[in-house]
């Protein structure tokens, strides 16, 4: 499997050139540089070559301890790992004395490099070009990665530097699989028979080796990144004292168990009224991308200063997105009287996150490694309840019970009738209830079914979705008969 590592100083147009490889604006672009701080990797396709590409941090000159110097310490992983590199250099903008110090590393790294002259579209770049030449790394390939302008020499310069052999064949399929693809929601037809009481519906088994998608979320300076380092046993992504360091979400591939599980870590999220630069909105949407194609999300409260308003705010979306929620109270290291403060969560957590009555919350340390096991069998036990169906029959048995303790109450002296209630999919659980009048059940009605849903099958710290369906009158449109 071939590597290919983007490597330059920033605002040369590395993540331009990773988003067209990767067909998709999967990384940020701004104007400003340093956008990029973590590796990103994405499968790329040039024509009829497929590889894996890693867009990097901007190359600078800096103390290891500063955050600038560990992006670097996150490029130079990268070139080490890669099979070739591309060092970029803007035409436009011209040679800097930065590309030729940067020029010498990969030199040094004893990698295969490739000499990519950016932005030579541009009016007045011939110059920048044509001093390509003496960074001593061969022929420069002019391309426009904004454009796509030069891809086809591109390609033939990498195949020139490993041959085609090198690269795995093209994929037959005309679509790219996609690493934020959902699964189709298992939505079932509403044509709930008279015999309700047939106990025959197959229900598919929860299959505990499947792939599964995770995000982590939180407040900034929570501790998200130093948690997924933690788990992957290497320090992956860039971590440090500094608030707001992540900005992309990057997804890294990790087994737990020997079940495959894809990560993604996210930028943190402050309240939207904070949130005014135009990056900083972007990074937020990105992260919200992430948890909109996850399957369980990871809440990270910081618990030294846990349920802030943005941490109630930041489940509340989860809940709203239908995502399976995990919360992980992380910095445990840090709390001397453990016993007191567990007591207090469990209580807030049960007061202050009624929408999700039953949620599972683990106390965690990314810092040493305390709690990750837990915290791991807590996500894989909530999936499963996400995942969870319950056969029509079962349901309305229940439903019948619930009814007869506890019937609707009437509206203007009539009786709301209650016909019968299925679930039509699965992730988050969804039913419907069929009567002849939905819009007569008042939200304590509906609330009182959901939480009996929730009691009698299990469907603790998962979103719950209950619809409306007006029962069909069979009568309707038929003439009466005359006496």
């Amino acid at each position: 499997m071939v590597t290919i590592a983007i490597i330059g100083r920033p605002n040369v147009g590395k993540s331009t050139l990773f988003n067209r490889l990767v067909g998709r604006r999967l990384a940020l672009v701004d104007d400003r540089p340093g956008v990029t701080r973590d590796r990103r990797v994405g499968e790329a396709r040039l024509m009829d070559l497929t590889f894996d590409v890693v867009d990097t941090a901007g190359l600078e000159v800096a103390a290891a301890e500063t955050l600038e110097g560990r992006m670097r310490a996150q490029t130079e992983a990268a070139i080490a790992a890669a099979d070739v590199c591309l060092f970029m250099i803007d035409v436009k903008a011209g040679l800097t004395p930065q590309d030729l110090d940067f020029a010498e590393l990969l030199r040094r790294s004893a990698r295969k490099v490739i000499l990519i002259a950016n932005k030579a579209e541009a009016r007045g770049s011939d110059a920048g070009f044509l001093d390509a030449y003496s960074v001593g790394l061969g022929e420069p390939v002019a391309i426009s990665a904004e454009h796509g302008e030069g891809m086809g020499d591109l390609r033939d310069a990498m195949v020139g530097a490993l041959g085609r052999g090198a690269f795995r064949p093209e994929k037959t399929s005309s679509r790219r699989p996609r690493e934020d693809d959902d699964e189709p929601a298992q939505v079932a037809t509403i044509d709930v028979p008279g015999d309700l009481a047939g106990d025959d519906e197959e229900i598919e088994a929860y299959d505990a080796t499947k792939p599964l998608r995770l995000a982590i979320v939180g407040r900034p300076n929570a501790g998200k990144s130093t948690l997924i380092n933690r788990f992957l046993g290497e320090d992956r992504l860039l971590t440090g004292p500094e608030a707001g360091i992540t900005r992309d979400s990057i997804s890294v591939e990790w087994e737990w168990r020997g079940r495959k599980i894809k990560v993604f870590d996210t930028a943190g999220m402050r309240r939207k009224a904070r949130v005014q630069e135009k990056l900083e909105k972007l990074s937020v949407a990105d992260g919200l991308r992430a948890i909109r194609f996850a399957e369980v999300v990871i809440i990270v409260f910081d618990a030294t200063i846990p349920f802030e308003r943005q941490d109630l705010s930041i489940v509340d979306l989860i809940e709203r997105e239908g995502r399976a929620p995990v919360i992980a109270f992380n910095k445990w290291d840090l709390i001397e009287d453990r016993q007191e403060l567990l007591a207090d969560l469990r209580e807030k957590t049960g007061r202050l996150l009624p929408q999700l009555r039953g949620v599972k919350a683990v106390t965690v340390s990314g810092e040493t490694g305390e709690g990750i096991d837990r915290l791991m069998k807590a996500v894989t036990e909530t999936h499963e309840v996400w995942n969870r169906r319950i056969s029509t029959a079962k349901l309305n048995q229940w439903l019948e019970r619930a009814v007869a303790k506890h019937p609707p109450p009437a509206v203007a002296g009539r009786r709301i009738n209650i016909k019968y209630m299925t679930q039509i999919k699965s992730r988050p659980p969804t039913f419907v209830l069929s009567t002849a009048r939905p819009e007569a059940l008042n939200a304590s009605y509906t609330r009182y079914l959901v939480n009996g849903i929730r009691e009698q099958f299990g469907f603790f710290g998962v979103p719950i979705r209950l619809a409306m369906r007006k029962a069909q009158n069979p009568y309707a449109g038929k003439k009466k008969r005359s006496s």
